[in-house]
């Protein structure tokens, strides 16, 4: 019976490792950057997000998040708006994306981002599973990934991991590295 209870909490905890375990996103630097529309909110106002309109204007910080008002999400969101000025000096453009439905992220964007970025709705988790950010445990929800996505619309950098202070710092070392290799 003990040999029976230890393989038990093996395949656990196993299980329970691999749930929580930092996927591989399929988009690597220099893949092209898949195209997509959809509905966005800015200081709680609702307007469309054109990927290809955006890129436009400079790179775009495309930033994936599980779900707005959890904790992670909340100190990432913040930890972007406190960095939007440097995002903004370096000519990037700072957007979040979750599956939460739009008028959760009018709120979101708003509370928890300040007023400061964009923060856009994918309910049905189709940008979510183009960019390879579904989460491993829960597919309609997006994982914590990151993408840098170069003016030319090709990936220039990919950052997967928990720390949502780290997504901050990193994507913006990559966009002000980006920018410094014009």
């Amino acid at each position: 019976m003990r040999h029976f209870n230890a393989v038990i909490r093996s395949i656990a905890f196993a299980t329970c490792a691999l749930a929580h375990a930092p996927g591989f996103a399929a988009l690597q630097p220099g893949d092209k950057a898949p195209a997509f529309s959809t509905t966005g909110a800015m200081a709680g106002k609702t307007f469309i997000f054109d990927i290809g309109a955006e890129l436009q204007k400079g790179p775009v910080v495309l930033y994936f998040f599980p779900k707005a008002f959890t904790q992670g999400c909340t100190l990432e969101a913040h930890a972007f708006a406190e960095a939007s000025p440097q995002f903004k000096q370096a000519g990037a453009t700072v957007v979040g994306i979750s599956h939460d439905d739009i008028d959760t992220l009018k709120k979101f964007s708003t509370e928890a981002c300040r007023d400061q970025f964009a923060v856009i709705s994918d309910p049905e988790a189709k940008t979510i599973r183009a960019y390879d950010a579904t989460h491993a445990a829960r597919p309609n929800m997006a994982d914590r990934i990151s993408y840098v996505i170069g003016k030319d619309g090709k990936i220039a950098f990919v950052h997967e991991g928990s720390d949502p202070m780290q997504h901050v710092e990193k994507t913006l070392a990559a966009v002000k590295k980006l920018g410094s290799s014009k």
